[in-house]
């Protein structure tokens, strides 16, 4: 598309003919722009379910859906194993 062309219709294409995921991606995240994971990290620090929550979205490749997912979500899969961790190991040593 011509610029003059597209100063006379005002209107520019996002996506593009030889590369169609150009525009796939102009959306912005949910949650407030930052993601599920990266919301779940935040909110998992109030209520832990949330990392278990993320957890189960990573390794069910949710990220496949959105690549800019994957980081949050990796984060709050370690963080729910840093927590199980810490919460078993609290429990066996109040046990034992």
């Amino acid at each position: 598309m011509d610029t003059a062309e597209q100063i006379k219709d005002k209107y520019a294409p996002t996506g593009d003919a030889e590369n169609p995921l150009l525009g796939k991606f102009d959306k912005p995240l949910p949650c407030f722009g930052c993601g599920i994971g990266w919301f779940s990290l935040l909110l998992g620090f109030v209520c832990p379910l949330m990392w278990y929550y993320a957890t189960i979205l990573y390794f069910g490749n949710y990220y496949h859906k959105d690549p800019r997912e994957r980081a949050g979500l990796a984060a709050s899969a370690i963080a729910a194993l840093v927590f199980t961790t810490a919460a078993v190991i609290t429990v066996a040593v109040i046990v034992l």
